[in-house]
């Protein structure tokens, strides 16, 4: 909006230029000014004229625009409308007091507090013998009342002057030759954009906005601060410092706030900050101004960022008072943050403990004298006594007259050293040029205008502060600031204490620094009690979950999934546990995942290996009273060499189940496997043989029958020695081509290690399972079509069940197996060796243990021949 008031005023003026010169071609006569002179507040006469443009009052009286006669001329607003805002927020005032009439005027101290240093500055060269000697500098300083309008007729003052009659055309000379101004970043894009084509150099004290740094647009433009590029990410940076990650932000609707809310947005979107709300509004627009005060009572966000000139800022202060509005962490920029203006008796309720970047202080020699008595004796020469007879100036300043004696503001200047800085830029461009020529008269006027703006560029001075002064590649000077803190001290005053800097100068990581201990806060605390943020930190062991339609600092916090983790606050996501390794119990950690294995201290192993030993201690009991009955019908009819045979290899099935129990290493994994298989083939090859033998002798019971001769001793002893060589060779097979191992298996369970024996080769394992299988197979087949031969020494029927049993558990063994997880499956192994040897242990030896036990008197021939009764 202000870009096209600027464009509109710009048009308006070249039109109003080239209507003058038509007409006064036309009548060929003298060129005259249109309309009345404006003129300077201050001025003085001097070879070389400098021109100064501030806002000393802060209001403009706007004339009434009727259209049906001369609209009166733009003034300036003396006071404002203090009492009834007074009266509106019960506060008792001494109207009387001297002070309070400073404050509630509409003089702008600050801006007027400019013009007095620029008069300092240029007196000051002018005294010098060094710099510009022989040649004497005046200014031409205007009030444009805080408005663009004003600003536009200050310019058009300061190119034409004040002489109505110029020359014979209208291309006369400017009537200065550099100008100092203006303090805002709207006014001075009108300054700059409308002398811009006539090459007068503007140098700005305070106008920072980023958009003054294109050369294309402002090729005469200068500044001795830096633009609010550095600015606007130093506060991006200064709200991250303290963890506020949710705040507001005001702006003025300006090229100046627009311009610096536009990077601060961005580079606090790079710092993670996100932003409430953002409102703007210009002085000019109340309706505004009461929807912002609106906005920020209902906002959660307690840190407001105001990227407001001073004028705009002093509008919401008024607002924030009215309603009572406080309790916010205001965060500010230099345009506000020690603005004298904005100190009331009832701001500090308001501004109280803000922090902002404000311009560095600096000491300037004998300027605080002159400030408050030198320039009243000398330059503005007025008596409050005899404003009667005074001159006309006087008159219409009379309310100036009421500074004369106010000096609690000197200590606190900041923005005077940019003043002092810009004058002397402009003496030290004209010296340079002034060496080449012998007075100021000689020099062409539109080459000395370039010849200035080209000086400009290369000046390198130090003032006598010892700071040095030149400008960069976009007319700017170096970017430092003072962090300061709104306080009190104990008598009630407020200052702005300096707690931290910033320095663009400096490398990475040292150009903010920040006292944090130094710091008072709203409500007096010197402790940080602010924690604005939209959601609370996520702890280590969550994660951030944005909540729809949000900023991004609106979330959820959610904690992270089983064996992930998260070990650091406001987690974008959980990091996956290295595989070995499963999250805690609170998800921040990843601790090593616990390796189970069927180890001989739980319950269901000390189970396993009681009916173990049990098993152990039968088959021992069962060989032992055979042996002691080694010679009774009833052992020998069963083969005693195979049923002692058998019971050695059921002994070793019993105890081949231990080897499953205990922490898998390589040796074990190879001895459990193959001891198992061995022990099995000879159990069940004794089984065979034993059948076999049934066979055979009743085989042998026929006429001319000599089977027996063929399946003797011998015979039976090869016959169980080969059927177990076979199953060896296929172990030694296995264990020479892929041999079993220890294994971590972690894909049956996520959070734990199964630490279990894997095959190596399927095929070995199924073989020899297989094997087993097969013999026992045939056993059960050859003890099925025995089960009915006559006599009780008969055992095939026994063989039949006890091979029954066998099969059927092997049978279920295999699902059971595969669907076991972890050491399941290990105790379902040892379960099926367990109860298929206990199967073969009572249905072979059970009824013969019977008789040899409780019934001896059966264990004779006759009742093995099944003659007795």
């Amino acid at each position: 909006e202000s870009l096209n008031i600027v464009s509109f005023l710009n048009r308006l003026f070249f039109m109003g230029l080239l209507l003058a010169c038509d007409t006064a071609g036309e009548d060929a006569s003298d060129c005259h000014v249109l309309g009345s002179p404006v003129l300077p507040l201050l001025s003085k006469d001097g070879d070389v004229m400098i021109g100064g443009a501030f806002s000393i009052h802060s209001k403009i009286a706007q004339p009434s625009l009727s259209f049906t006669e001369k609209p009166t001329p733009f003034t300036c607003s003396r006071y404002y409308n203090f009492e009834l805002f007074a009266k509106s927020i019960n506060l008792a005032v001494d109207w009387k007091s001297f002070k309070l009439k400073c404050f509630f005027s509409s003089i702008n101290l600050r801006e007027f507090r400019f013009a007095q240093t620029m008069i300092f500055a240029i007196e000051e060269i002018n005294k010098s013998k060094h710099l510009l000697p022989n040649v004497s500098i005046g200014y031409r300083i205007y009030d444009n009342c805080g408005s663009t309008l004003s600003s536009m007729r200050a310019v058009m003052a300061l190119m034409n002057g004040d002489e109505l009659l110029i020359e014979k055309n209208c291309s006369g000379q400017s009537a200065v030759h550099a100008i100092i101004g203006e303090s805002e970043s709207s006014s001075t894009i009108v300054l700059s954009r409308t002398t811009g084509p006539y090459q007068i150099p503007v140098i700005s004290h305070s106008a920072t906005c980023e958009c003054l740094s294109s050369r294309k647009e402002y090729p005469s433009f200068f500044r001795t601060i830096a633009s609010d590029l550095h600015q606007s990410r130093a506060l991006a940076q200064l709200v991250k410092h303290f963890g506020w990650t949710w705040v507001g932000a005001v702006n003025s609707d300006s090229d100046y706030g627009n311009n610096g809310m536009a990077i601060f947005l961005s580079a606090a979107q790079e710092e993670g900050v996100c932003v409430e709300y953002i409102e703007k509004f210009d002085r000019a627009e109340p309706e505004k101004l009461l929807k912002v005060v609106e906005v920020i009572r209902k906002s959660t966000a307690r840190v407001i960022v105001a990227f407001l000139a001073h004028v705009e800022m002093n509008n919401l202060l008024e607002q924030l008072n009215v309603h009572n509005i406080t309790g916010r962490q205001f965060i500010g920029v230099e345009a506000w943050i020690t603005a004298d203006s904005l100190v009331t008796p009832t701001s500090f309720s308001v501004l109280g403990g803000s922090l902002g970047f404000a311009v560095q202080k600096t000491n300037i020699s004998g300027l605080n004298t002159f400030l408050v008595k030198d320039f009243w004796e000398t330059d503005f020469q007025c008596e409050e006594n005899h404003i009667d007879v005074a001159s006309k100036s006087c008159k219409e300043n009379q309310d100036l007259m009421k500074l004369r004696d106010y000096n609690d503001d000197v200590e606190e200047l900041r923005y005077s050293s940019n003043i002092y800085k810009a004058v002397y830029a402009v003496a030290h461009s004209l010296h340079s040029i002034m060496k080449c020529s012998d007075n100021i008269t000689s020099l062409n006027y539109c080459n000395f205008l370039q010849q200035v703006i080209e000086a400009l560029k290369q000046v390198n001075f130090i003032i006598k502060n010892g700071e040095q002064v030149w400008f960069d590649s976009t007319g700017a000077v170096l970017a430092r600031y003072e962090v300061v803190n709104w306080q009190q001290r104990s008598i009630g005053s407020v200052h702005f204490e300096p707690v931290g800097y910033y320095d663009a100068s400096l490398p990475p990581g040292q150009k903010f620094v920040l006292n944090t201990e130094a710091i008072m806060w709203p409500g007096g605390s010197k402790k940080v009690h602010i924690s604005n943020v939209c959601s609370e930190s996520c702890r280590p062991g969550t994660y951030k979950v944005l909540e729809r339609g949000k900023p991004v600092c609106c979330f959820h916090c959610l904690p992270c999934p089983d064996g992930e983790i998260s070990n650091s606050t406001d987690s974008n996501d959980c990091n996956q546990c290295p595989e070995e390794y499963w999250s805690n119990q609170i998800r921040d950690a990843c601790v090593p995942k616990n390796v189970e294995f069927l180890s001989y201290t739980e319950d269901m192993s000390k189970i396993l290996m009681f009916f173990t030993l049990f098993g152990v201690v039968l088959t021992v009991t069962v060989a032992v009273l055979f042996l002691i009955n080694r010679d009774t019908p009833l052992v020998k009819a069963n083969n005693s060499e195979l049923s002692f045979l058998l019971l050695f290899s059921l002994s070793l099935c019993f105890l081949c189940s231990l080897t499953f129990i205990g922490r898998p290493t390589e040796w074990s994994c190879m001895l459990r496997h193959t001891a198992f298989g061995i022990t099995f083939v000879l159990c069940i090859s004794c089984i065979l043989g034993k059948t076999i033998v049934v066979l055979m002798a009743f085989k042998a019971t026929l006429p001319s029958s000599n089977v027996m001769k063929w399946f003797g001793p011998v015979q039976q002893r090869l016959t169980v020695l080969s059927l177990t060589l076979i199953q060896v060779i296929i172990c030694i097979l296995w264990l020479t081509i892929n041999p079993p191992f220890p294994f971590k298996n972690m894909k049956i369970f996520r959070e734990k290690i199964i630490l279990e024996c894997s095959l190596g080769s399927s095929l070995g394992f199924w073989a020899v399972l297989g094997y087993i299988g097969i013999l026992a197979v045939l056993c059960f087949v050859l003890a099925f079509l025995a089960r009915k031969l006559p006599d009780n020494f008969n055992e095939a029927k026994f063989i039949t069940f006890s091979m029954l049993i066998f099969s059927a558990v092997w049978i279920t063994f295999i699902p059971a197996y595969v669907s076991s997880p972890g050491k399941l499956t290990v105790a379902v192994e040892i379960f099926a060796i367990l109860a298929s040897s206990y199967g073969i242990l009572f249905c072979i030896f059970a009824p013969k243990c019977y008789i040899l036990a409780l019934k001896p008197e059966l264990n004779t021939k006759k009742s093995m021949l099944g003659k007795s009764k």
